[in-house]
């Protein structure tokens, strides 16, 4: 026999959602993100046209 364990999820069981501050986190990398591509791409864009 292993000592395999088996969750079970009940209705009452609150929803696995991340905490308000690892969304916030997840917010602000994403505007990171969205800034610093389109940084490369300006960046990018003006070292071509030079």
């Amino acid at each position: 026999m292993s000592d395999a364990k088996i969750e079970v999820m009940l209705w009452s069981d609150p929803p696995d959602e991340p905490s308000e501050e690892l969304r916030e986190a997840q917010a602000k990398l994403r505007r990171l993100g969205f800034v610093l591509a389109t940084a490369v791409m300006v960046g990018t864009l003006v070292l071509l046209v030079r």
